[in-house]
């Protein structure tokens, strides 16, 4: 049987555990006699890569073997490097393409309009040209929403889902998230000493901008407040009870979390900057708003803290790590039965495979009903019997 060539690639923002898949696909694909391509600077290297340049060439190919990938596992990152490219809406093409060729949209977001190009078929010939039997495809919502163009457009495509946001439909995990809450929960630990010392109210930020399970579940393991941005809190109450918690505590401090997409009743966040591949822009830094507003309401000195860009660097942890180096073999077990168009993923707390999900849908959100306390603001520890180990069904 003639040599299969699979292809791989990393999209979107890193995190740990990204490179035990890349191992592990290595590793496993020799056993198996496969070639594995390594597509640097995620769709970037489809829609750049200029095969008559050889600087184009080294630029984003990178032929992975035992030797290149052996300690990559160690650390955090990936070793493929990343970009937020959306081949199908590309503010302009690459610079040997003609842009005349190919079809144009318009795109408006934040009152900004752009046209953008649709360089897809320029995707499948530099996939042809690689000679690539499959692609695997490693990200988040926005990054697989490409990867499901793909098999529509008949490419044999295999998707695993990272994020440390959780929100990617039709799994309950995504690599990441675990090592994420675990950066949350160490960063809290060490910035107790200061909240309590100065008598304070701590307001973390934490990544989250459609879906609030990184905040949810930091708050889960610390038992704190938290803001989501499946729920708009009421201010007034939420302070009340952050207030209350700081009378509570001996040491006469309180803390919170909120995800960088939470809101309250009157307040919308706001964005700034050119929007991304995917059309999102930044944020503004609703920690400090919300502390500022605590500070303003009560005269509580407050203090906030934003926790994003650590919970992403760093090697991954136990959990991150299994969970990679199984999601990669399960990937490559999808393309020796000849399967495509798939996902690795958990479902009923089981390793699945599953269709990659439909874009259209977006982000996977909490289910408010059981797993927030409107009330309370905080996570719902109560009824986790017969639930499966993240506490979540996809």
């Amino acid at each position: 049987m003639a040599t299969r060539r699979i292809g791989i690639l990393t999209g979107g923002g890193d995190v740990p555990g990204l490179n035990s898949v890349i191992k592990s696909v290595v590793y496993r694909g020799s056993e198996l006699g496969m070639q594995v391509i390594g597509i640097r600077r995620g769709w970037e290297g489809l829609t750049h890569v200029n095969f008559d340049d050889e600087a184009s060439r080294t630029r984003y190919i990178l032929p992975l073997d035992r030797t290149n990938t052996r300690t990559i596992d160690r650390t955090g990152g990936t070793y493929l490097h990343s970009s937020r490219t959306n081949p199908s809406k590309m503010k302009k093409v690459a610079a040997h393409l003609n842009a005349a060729d190919y079809p144009t949209s318009e795109v408006t977001k934040g009152g900004v309009t752009n046209t953008v190009y649709d360089v897809s078929k320029t995707v499948l010939k530099n996939l042809e040209t690689l000679q690539l039997d499959y692609l695997i495809a490693i990200g988040g919502d926005d990054t697989l929403s490409y990867a499901a163009t793909l098999d529509k457009l008949g490419v044999k495509v295999i998707s695993i889902p990272k994020t440390m946001d959780n929100d990617v439909r039709n799994t309950e995990y995504c690599i990441g998230f675990s090592t994420a809450i675990s950066r949350a929960t160490d960063a809290i630990q060490r910035q107790r000493t200061t909240v309590g010392s100065h008598e304070r109210v701590g307001v973390f930020r934490i990544f989250g901008r459609d879906a609030g399970y990184t905040a949810l579940y930091t708050a889960y393991v610390n038992s704190l407040r938290c803001g989501i941005p499946e729920f708009k809190f009421d201010k007034e109450k939420m302070i009340e009870l952050i207030l209350k918690d700081k009378r509570n505590n001996p040491s006469n401090y309180a803390l919170v979390v909120l995800s960088e997409g939470a809101e309250w009743v009157g307040y919308e966040a706001t964005e700034y900057g050119e929007p991304d591949a995917y059309g999102h822009r930044k944020k503004a830094n609703v920690g400090e708003s919300f502390a500022d507003l605590i500070k303003k309401v009560s005269g509580e000195e407050t203090i906030a803290s934003d926790l994003t860009y650590d919970l992403r660097s760093g090697s991954p942890d136990f959990v991150d790590k299994l969970i990679a180096g199984t999601f990669g073999n399960m990937a490559l077990d999808a393309i020796v039965e000849g399967k495509s168009g798939l996902m690795t993923a958990i479902n009923h707390g089981c390793y699945a495979m599953v269709p990659i999900p439909d874009p259209k849908l977006g982000p996977r959100k909490v289910e408010l009903d059981t797993m927030y306390n409107r009330e309370r603001f905080r996570p719902n520890y109560s009824n986790k019997l017969g639930l499966p180990i993240f506490l979540t069904k996809a």
